[in-house]
C-alpha cells in the first residue's frame, strides 16, 4: 500500500491545491507542517522573520487546515524543526514511499526543497505546480523573456483569454498510516513561541481570523454578498475600516485562498454583474502579485540586496535614529506616524500607506530600504517575500521599472487621502485635542505645546511641502 506524506508550507488549505489532489491516489496519507522556530528569532536586519500578528494568523490558519482535514477522516501533523531533518525522519519512521508538497520561487525555500531531496535519497520528492495564478507553461514567452515592466506584463498576459477552472477540495482524503495518531501534538501557543498575545483593536482594518473558512467567506461576501468589489476603484485609497479593500492579501499570502480560486470566482460575478472599471481594478491587482512573483523567479537573491535588479542604483543605505523613529510611529510626520502605528498594533496597514511611507523612509529620511522591507516581512499578516521586497525595490528606484523612483510628497498624501485628519484622529490619540486643521502639521505648533502633547517635532519642513500647509500659517 502507497503511504505518502503530503508537506503543507504556504498552502494551507484544501481547495484548488494540486499536492492535496494528487495525494487522493494514495493508500495513507500523512499530512505535515513543520514550524521552523528560527522564524520567531532576530534575524541579519535585527528583526524578526515572523512577528506576532502573522504568528496569530498563522496558528488560526493551522487550526482551521486540521479542522477540514479532520472533517475528511484525517489529521495535521504539526511539528517543530527544520524541514529537511523533521521530514526525512517521519519518512523513516512511519516507512513512507513518496512526499508531496509544492513548488517554491524564493531562494531560501528553493534551497531547502533541495536540501530535503537530498536527505530524502531514494524516497521521491513530488513537487506540484505552486501558489501563482499561472504556471510556467502557461505564459506568454519563457520566464527570462517576459517583460520586466509591469504595463507590458499586463499587455503580454491578457492578449490571451485566460480561463481559470480551479478544482474543490476533496470530500475524503486517504487514512493516516499506522501509528501516525500517536504523533499528534497540540498547536503551540503565541506564548510558547516567545511572542505574547497580541491586543486585539477594534479599529483594525482586518479584524478577520486565518484559515480557508474564513477566507472563502470574505470572498463571497466582497465578491457577492455586499458587492464591495463593485466600487473598488472609488475606495481603494481608503484608510479606515474593513471595506475599502478586498482584504484577500493575506490569505493570499499564507496560501488559505488559492489566486485562481479568487480570478475564477472574480470572472463569475463578472459574468453575472457585469465587468465595470473596479472589478478590473481587482483583476489588475492580482496581476500585480503575479508579476512580483514571476519577477523573483527570474532574479532570485539580486531582490534582496542593495542595489536591488540595479546594480548601478544609487539606494540609500543610511541607518540611524530615523530609522527606529518611523518603526515606532515617532517621525513628526502624523500620516507616517499613524500608519506605522496601525501596522504595530495590527499587523495591518492600506496600500496607500504602504507607499507613503515606504517612499519617506526612503527618500525623505534617505534610509536604506531593505530594513523598511524587512519591518514589514516581520510585521504584515500579508508578507510574502516577492511582493514585499518587489514593491519595496520599485519605491526605491531598484526594481525593474524604468522610472528612477516614486517619490511621494507626504504632507500632499495627507490632504489628499486623510482631508479631515480622521485616520490620523484615529491612530494619534495625542493630536486629537488639536485643531483639526492642524492635526496633519502639529510641527507649526508653539514648541511647549507641542512638547506638552507628548508628540515628536519635525525640524526640518521640506520646500515642496509649502503648498499643503495651512493658510494660517
Amino acid at each position: 500500500m502507497d503511504k505518502q506524506l503530503l508537506w503543507f508550507k504556504q498552502d494551507l488549505r484544501l481547495d484548488d491545491h494540486p499536492a492535496v489532489q494528487a495525494a487522493l491516489q494514495a493508500g495513507q496519507l500523512l499530512p505535515v507542517y513543520v514550524l521552523d522556530i528560527a522564524q520567531f528569532q532576530i534575524g541579519a536586519f535585527g528583526v524578526r522573520r515572523l512577528g506576532v500578528h502573522r504568528a496569530r494568523f498563522l496558528l488560526e490558519s493551522l487550526a482551521a487546515l486540521d479542522g477540514a482535514l479532520r472533517q475528511r477522516g484525517s489529521h495535521l501533523l504539526v511539528l517543530p524543526g527544520k524541514a529537511e531533518q523533521v521530514i526525512p525522519r517521519l519518512v523513516a519512521e512511519l516507512e513512507l514511499q513518496q512526499v508531496l508538497t509544492l513548488e517554491e520561487i524564493a531562494p531560501e525555500e528553493r534551497g531547502q526543497l533541495q536540501r530535503l531531496r537530498t536527505a530524502l535519497g531514494p524516497v521521491q520528492l513530488r513537487v506540484l505546480p505552486g501558489n501563482g495564478l499561472l504556471r510556467a507553461e502557461e505564459l506568454p514567452d519563457p520566464v527570462d523573456a517576459l517583460p520586466q515592466v509591469f504595463s507590458q506584463f499586463r499587455e503580454r498576459i491578457e492578449q490571451r483569454l485566460m480561463v481559470f477552472q480551479p478544482r474543490p477540495a476533496p470530500e475524503r482524503l486517504p487514512p493516516l498510516p499506522n501509528g501516525a495518531l500517536a504523533l499528534l501534538e497540540p498547536l503551540p501557543t503565541l506564548s510558547q513561541l516567545g511572542l505574547g498575545e497580541p491586543l486585539s483593536v477594534p479599529e483594525s482594518a482586518f479584524p478577520f481570523a486565518g484559515g480557508e473558512p474564513a477566507a472563502q467567506g470574505r470572498m463571497r461576501d466582497y465578491l457577492w454578498e455586499s458587492q464591495g468589489v463593485r466600487q473598488y476603484q472609488d475606495t481603494r485609497n481608503g484608510l479606515i475600516g474593513s471595506e475599502y479593500s478586498s482584504k484577500f492579501s493575506p490569505w493570499l499570502a499564507n496560501g488559505s485562498l488559492s489566486p485562481r480560486r479568487a480570478v475564477a470566482e472574480l470572472r463569475r460575478h463578472e459574468a453575472q454583474y457585469g465587468a465595470n472599471a473596479s472589478t478590473q481594478c481587482l483583476w489588475v491587482e492580482l496581476l500585480w502579485r503575479e508579476f512580483f512573483r514571476w519577477t523573483l523567479v527570474r532574479h532570485g537573491s539580486a531582490l534582496f540586496k542593495a542595489g536591488g535588479l540595479k546594480a548601478t542604483a544609487r539606494a540609500p543605505v543610511l541607518l540611524d535614529q530615523r530609522f527606529t523613529q518611523w518603526c515606532q510611529g515617532r517621525t513628526g510626520l502624523p500620516l507616517v506616524d499613524a500608519n506605522m502605528r496601525e501596522l504595530a498594533a495590527t499587523g495591518f496597514m492600506s496600500n496607500r500607506g504602504r507607499q507613503v511611507v515606504a517612499s519617506y523612509l526612503v527618500n525623505d529620511l534617505q534610509q536604506d530600504w531593505r530594513h523598511g522591507a524587512a519591518w514589514f516581512e516581520e510585521h504584515l499578516l500579508d508578507y510574502d517575500p516577492a511582493s514585499n521586497w518587489g514593491n519595496w525595490a520599485y519605491l526605491a528606484g531598484v526594481g525593474s521599472d524604468p522610472r528612477r523612483n516614486r517619490v511621494f510628497n507626504a504632507l500632499r498624501q495627507a490632504r489628499q487621502y486623510d482631508p479631515d485628519a480622521s485616520y490620523v484622529s484615529l491612530w494619534l490619540p495625542e493630536l486629537r485635542s488639536v485643531a483639526q486643521h492642524l492635526r496633519h502639521t502639529p510641527f507649526l505648533l508653539p514648541r511647549l505645546q507641542l512638547d506638552a502633547l507628548h508628540y515628536p517635532r519635525l525640524e526640518a519642513i521640506p520646500l515642496n511641502w509649502q503648498p499643503y500647509l495651512p493658510q494660517v500659517a
